[in-house]
């Protein structure tokens, strides 16, 4: 599982789709594109962000909820713990600059 997110965080387009979700969760696919064209300048088809967010998808980082005729993309951010906790250690400092030593 650990594998499909660092493929689908590996591309910057499906990061800016990821940062508008964390932004304003439970947009459909033409708001998605009106945020993206609007304040990033993307300009992707909504066949092109529907195809990044079926990666996204399939990694488990959206979740996709049907209202009607309406799908609203929800960000979802379980995967990412098993990542995070991979490289927390229990004797690791809360703080990261305790861990960084000045050079000399």
């Amino acid at each position: 599982m650990a594998e499909d997110v660092y493929k689908a965080l590996a591309d910057p387009t499906r990061r800016l789709i990821l940062d508008e979700l964390a932004e304003r969760d439970g947009q459909t696919l033409f708001e998605l594109c009106t945020r993206l064209v609007t304040r990033h300048g993307l300009g992707l088809s909504r066949q092109g962000i529907s195809q990044h967010l079926a990666v996204l998808e399939a990694a488990e980082l959206v979740r996709v909820r049907r209202q009607g005729r309406y799908k609203f993309h929800d960000l979802n951010t379980e995967p990412l713990e098993h990542i995070v906790t991979r490289w927390l250690r229990p004797d690791a400092p809360e703080n990261l600059n305790d861990r960084v030593k000045p050079h000399a």
